[in-house]
């Protein structure tokens, strides 16, 4: 009996330091680790308005958000400020950092395509991600997406499968700010100033939070690396905020974190080309974290 529990206290022990070793591998060191952009799009695709949206992202049992960008110990709370230009919707998800400093932690790009048709993506902001970082439904094989997505992370890789973006018109949330009485959300709360249901909590340990921020990877989330939502994201751009002491503070892991892309193109005897591009991430100590490979496929007509 001795020696089995010996053996399992060994089994668990290797299981539970190769986990560490594994999910700090995972880590950036920027603040982008702390916030899931694929629970936030989750929670958006399961609101019935931008403002029950906002509540979803602060409630602890959600595992989305696990930011505290001033550093004070306490998770930071996440407005959500909507802007309307005709079929176009931007919902910026935004925390105040101090009195006078406000940093945008993502962009949801909502527009409408067609009669009873609309396309949705998510972008974490790049003071807080190293760059930008967007992610969508869709199905299929992207002509420029992760082909080891189907290993980590949120995308499926479908070799010589049409990619088709998923028509999210039917979100009730979509549906509510399509409503032709809708009037855009802007969230009331303010620095020390907050609803008072809410609590905040201590940030969870990269080890405990890591397992909780990977459980919102579900098939048909796709990291992609265009902006399909233009006229959106056009809109976003002017109006973006930034925090000057959030970017200093990070400023270190910034300088570490270095992505380098190289390029290979082989075309085909008809003409078909497929261009391979490898990304190189360096992480917080400037040790290499990952490589992935995207594919880029041009057709000749």
């Amino acid at each position: 009996m001795k020696h089995i529990l010996k053996i399992f206290v060994f089994v668990l022990f290797g299981f539970t330091a190769y986990s560490q070793d594994d999910m700090a591998s995972d880590s950036t060191g920027l603040p982008g680790d702390q916030f899931s952009l694929q629970g936030a799009l989750e929670l958006f695709k399961n609101a019935e308005s931008p403002e029950t949206f906002e509540k979803s992202l602060n409630t602890e049992e959600n595992h989305v958000n696990n930011l505290d960008l001033n550093g004070d110990d306490d998770i930071d709370y996440i407005k959500v400020l909507s802007k309307k230009d005709g079929d176009v919707h931007i919902f910026v998800l935004q925390v105040a950092v101090s009195e006078n400093e406000n940093q945008d932690v993502a962009v949801l790009e909502l527009e409408k395509t067609g009669n009873d048709v609309a396309m949705l993506q998510i972008v974490g902001d790049e003071d807080l991600y190293g760059e930008e970082v967007i992610i969508e439904y869709g199905d299929g094989d992207d002509e420029e997406m992760d082909e080891d997505s189907n290993k980590k992370g949120p995308g499926v890789y479908y070799p010589n499968r049409p990619y088709v973006t998923v028509n999210v018109w039917g979100w009730p949330c979509v549906r509510f700010v399509y409503a032709p009485a809708y009037r855009p959300w802007i969230s009331p709360w303010r620095w020390r100033s907050y609803p008072t249901w809410w609590r905040p909590w201590r940030p969870f340990g990269w080890a405990v939070w890591h397992p909780f921020r990977t459980r919102h990877y579900r098939p048909g989330l796709h990291i992609v690396h265009r902006h399909r939502a233009v006229r959106a994201h056009n809109i976003y751009r002017p109006g973006r905020v930034t925090s000057v002491s959030v970017r200093s503070r990070h400023a270190g892991a910034h300088a570490n974190y270095k992505v380098t892309r190289t390029k290979t193109k082989v075309t085909g005897p008809r003409g078909n080309s497929v261009t391979k591009k490898t990304t190189t991430v360096k992480g917080p100590r400037g040790n290499v974290r990952g490589q992935k490979t995207t594919i880029k496929k041009s057709r000749r007509n």
